[in-house]
């Protein structure tokens, strides 16, 4: 295995999880209790926008990975979240279905509370990025 490839897979973020919204798949990350609850105390009450970036990262040899940049225009929080899209394409596709995403924690029952959702503007941007992770992904079947 590629050292570039081992190093991406170790830093893989592992709270990646879809959960159902009012008959929803909607695609949830969850952040470990004390970042969650820093970046709520930051936002809370506040109007706020988030830039979310998906910046996708791939061999040709069909390891696609998807760097989620979250970047809110309150507080001064920029969250980096690196997705392995070959173990999380649901992930992917439910975001491009639904345009939203949502940040948890691991205390948070999912979809029912504690739950912050972030609605994509532009949910087009989404669909192109689920294109490019499927042909990266169709790299492995050709290699």
């Amino acid at each position: 295995m590629p050292e570039e490839l081992k190093k991406l897979l170790q830093q893989v973020h592992n709270g990646i999880t879809i959960f159902d919204f009012d008959g929803k798949s909607v695609p949830c990350i969850i952040l470990e209790e004390r970042k969650y609850d820093e970046l709520l105390s930051k936002v809370a009450g506040k109007s706020l926008s988030i830039d979310t970036d998906l910046n996708i990262l791939q061999d040709g040899k069909g390891h696609v990975f998807v760097e989620v940049t979250f970047t809110f225009s309150q507080g001064g929080i920029v969250e980096k979240i690196l997705v392995n899209a070959n173990k999380d394409i649901l992930f992917f596709q439910s975001l491009a279905k639904t345009s939203m995403l949502a940040i948890s924690s691991p205390k948070s029952s999912y979809g029912k509370d504690n739950v912050f959702m972030i609605q994509l503007p532009k949910p087009e941007k989404a669909e192109d990025a689920l294109k490019i992770i499927e042909r990266g992904l169709k790299q492995s079947e050709i290699s």
